[in-house]
């Protein structure tokens, strides 16, 4: 098992550093992973929201992918951001030449106060070509609505669009659970193996979640690149979040939704954290 794998993270940048790209390079880089990046957008952005997006051009995204691809050979690699159509089928002809072993996919579709972030015509690319691609599908629960065209309301109504999401594109779902209202974090499993499974935590008050997302998905990816299985990898990618948003909880970090805190200044709580996944 190689202990220092190559991760490459395709998504938007965040100049704030609380997502995004960056997020994924932090993540990758506390739970030993190589973190290599395709910027797909630059955002303008900050803990008080985004100010403005500008895609890059997809023979560029293309390009970078290629290169880190013939050179660093990624074990994994971790989707997030793509708003663009023709960036979309720029990275589902790189998966479709390179078959990565892993392919964990954040579909980052609508805002925090429900606006959709991309057309209609990019979510039925992404629903018809890049999602029977991908290993792991992360979505929350708003985005779970959008692709499946059902409201979710409760664990049961969860289940129910994991297994439809599953057994529409032959991939795992991670549909999580945190816009649930109560103080429990539930998130919910389901793959094409029949592996079911539910994760279930108290929530964490916190003024400071940004980038959650992009940290769990990519700590899932490099844990998978490590060689655990899919159950173990969102456990222990979990438990590294977990770690994050407490460590970062009381930060003041700008004047909004602030990021997590990546290298905890508990030593010996990373290092109880790193012995379970080396």
């Amino acid at each position: 098992m190689d202990r220092h794998p190559v991760i490459l993270s395709i998504a938007g940048s965040d100049c704030s550093g609380g997502a995004g790209i960056q997020a994924d390079i932090k993540t990758i880089s506390a739970l030993g992973g190589y973190a290599a990046s395709a910027i797909t957008a630059l955002t303008i952005q900050n803990t008080l929201g985004v100010r403005a997006v500008q895609s890059i051009a997809p023979d560029i995204v293309y390009g970078q992918i290629e290169a880190v691809m013939d050179d660093l050979q990624p074990v994994a690699i971790k989707i997030g951001m793509i708003h663009d159509i023709q960036i979309v089928r720029i990275i589902v002809d790189c998966l479709q030449k390179y078959t990565p072993e892993y392919v964990v996919y954040d579909p980052v579709m609508v805002s925090t106060s429900g606006q959709k972030l991309m057309t209609d015509e990019t979510i039925e690319e992404i629903k018809k070509e890049l999602l029977p691609l991908a290993t792991l599908i992360t979505p929350n629960i708003n985005e779970a609505t959008v692709l499946t065209g059902k409201n979710i309301h409760n664990i049961q109504e969860m289940q129910a669009a994991a297994k439809m999401l599953t057994d529409d594109y032959h991939t795992s779902v991670l549909l999580k659970g945190g816009h649930l209202e109560g103080d429990k974090m539930c998130d919910v499993l389901h793959t094409p193996e029949s592996i079911y499974h539910i994760y279930e935590e108290k929530k964490i008050e916190s003024r400071n979640l940004h980038g959650t997302g992009c940290t769990l998905s990519s700590a899932i990816a490099t844990c998978l690149a490590k060689g655990y299985p899919i159950q173990e990898s969102i456990q222990y990618a979990k438990t590294y979040i977990t770690q994050a948003i407490i460590a970062g909880k009381d930060l003041n970090i700008g004047h909004g939704n602030g990021p997590l805190w990546h290298f905890p200044d508990s030593i010996a709580q990373m290092c109880t954290f790193c012995a379970v996944i080396s």
